[in-house]
């Protein structure tokens, strides 16, 4: 009879301690979920906290090109991809090479570092970039995300290589030859003779007067996002799609 009560009583206590922790479990699950809001939601505030400050929008930077950069680099930076985490550069394409359309911002001190003309590819268009290529001697340029390699001396001089993450979009820059490197039609003497810079067969050419402090800024596993709002693109973009969940 006290074996059978003590078995009564054991079952019972289990049978709380269960329910316990069925109930628990939704409540913790909850609360996880709503941290993960929080957090999310937390990086968004601060990520346009400092477009709104740097006055990027001002500077012609567009939100929506700062606002997928900043997705696409946390998708990069939680697969291990980043090896700087401090830098990230933005060309926005949707601005013509008559405006200084590269962003190199340092996330960790909130500032931006270099704001400058960059060409694009010469079959990309003329003043402005509508047309894209992944492919050998396209001579366009290709957009998305790239994580800068090491630098070299090569036929521009001193160079950064680029290598791109994107399948289909820009995987084939190393192939292609894709660097970043200085160019003398990157310039505001050339805009005011014809209304906008030299292009390149493809390359992000910058300025002769301020590439190798660019160059030496963004080297060795930073973020690059070339940014157009092309519709290919937006619907053929896995991190672009992945990074917004």
């Amino acid at each position: 009879m006290i074996k059978k009560n003590i078995l009564i009583l054991f079952s019972t206590v289990l049978i709380f301690f269960v329910a316990g922790i069925v109930v628990a479990a939704p409540e913790r699950d909850k609360n996880i979920i709503a941290l993960t809001v929080d957090n999310t939601a937390s990086k968004a505030n601060n990520m346009f906290a400092m477009y709104d400050t740097l006055q990027l929008e001002t500077l012609g930077l567009s939100r929506e090109a700062f606002e997928k950069a900043m997705q696409g680099y946390h998708y990069l930076l939680a697969s291990g991809k980043i090896i700087n985490q401090d830098i990230i550069s933005i060309i926005d394409f949707s601005l013509p090479s008559d405006k200084k359309r590269l962003f190199v911002i340092d996330l960790k001190e909130g500032e931006l570092v270099y704001n400058t003309f960059v060409a694009h590819g010469k079959r990309s268009g003329q003043k402005t970039a509508t047309q894209f290529s992944n492919k050998m001697e396209s001579n366009k340029s290709s957009l998305g995300f790239y994580v800068t390699g090491e630098t070299y001396n090569g036929h521009h001089g001193y160079s950064l290589r680029l290598l791109g993450e994107e399948k289909g979009i820009n995987d084939n820059a190393l192939n292609r030859g894709i660097v970043m490197h200085s160019a003398s039609y990157v310039d505001e003497k050339i805009i005011e003779g014809q209304g906008f810079i030299g292009r390149s067969l493809g390359c992000p050419a910058i300025p002769s007067n301020v590439y190798k402090q660019v160059i030496e800024t963004i080297r060795n596993g930073t973020c690059l996002f070339i940014y157009s709002p092309d519709k290919y693109y937006a619907s053929h973009s896995k991190i672009i799609t992945q990074a917004r969940g």
